[in-house]
């Protein structure tokens, strides 16, 4: 569609979020625009009001509308158990596997040298209160459910060694058992996301 800025500005837009290639981004832009237009505002609507509405949990990271998510909120969530994340999509990875029962902490990303990504840029100050003895958490256990790559056990070791090496009495495990080395939780089916949970082991 030589010619047309427009819409060639919303496919290379649409082209940059994750997952759409050059054919996605045009599909979707061609849906929305031309197929069936009447998408189109419905659409804009809830992302605006998802923007203006929705930010980070200040516990664990979380998406929430108030100051804590619903997942912090839920009494019946078992509170001495936090499990350790990269992302959100590996906490909604969890829940759907009904893998987890405890409650959650979203680093927004791993250690990375290489990308430029130290311990400034993850989620660390929020989870180090969440350890101090001023917290009203009282955390029994760990569970350190990072990607099987170099990155996350880098990430688990700086965690253990740093902030965690002060909470002898915290136990310590790392999921791993059916996850393939290179992924995360995000990319597991259900059943061997519950079995990596339930075939956790103690982390050195």
């Amino acid at each position: 569609m030589t010619g047309l800025h427009a819409f060639e500005n919303a496919r290379q837009l649409l082209k940059q979020l994750p997952g759409l290639g050059y054919r996605s981004a045009e599909r979707i832009a061609l849906h929305l625009l031309v197929e069936n237009p009447e998408r189109l505002q419905p659409l804009l609507e809830a992302l605006r009001d998802a923007a203006e509405q929705l930010h980070r949990c200040e516990r664990c990271g979380n998406l929430a509308e108030s100051t804590l998510c619903k997942l912090c909120t839920d009494p019946h969530r078992n509170g001495h158990r936090l499990c350790i994340i990269e992302q959100i999509p590996d906490l909604l990875a969890l829940e759907r596997a009904n893998a987890h029962d405890g409650c959650y902490h979203v680093l927004h990303g791993k250690l990375s040298p290489i990308r430029g990504i130290g311990p400034e840029q993850l989620n660390l100050a929020s989870l180090e209160k969440r350890l101090s003895p001023n917290s009203s958490e009282n955390i029994e256990e760990i569970i350190l459910a990072l990607s099987n790559d170099i990155e996350g056990e880098a990430t688990c070791h700086y965690i253990q060694g740093t902030l965690l090496a002060a909470h002898p009495a915290i136990h310590i495990t790392r999921i791993g058992f059916g996850i393939p080395s290179g992924t995360g939780p995000t990319y597991v089916d259900p059943t061997t996301l519950k079995n990596a949970i339930a075939a956790r082991r103690q982390y050195q």
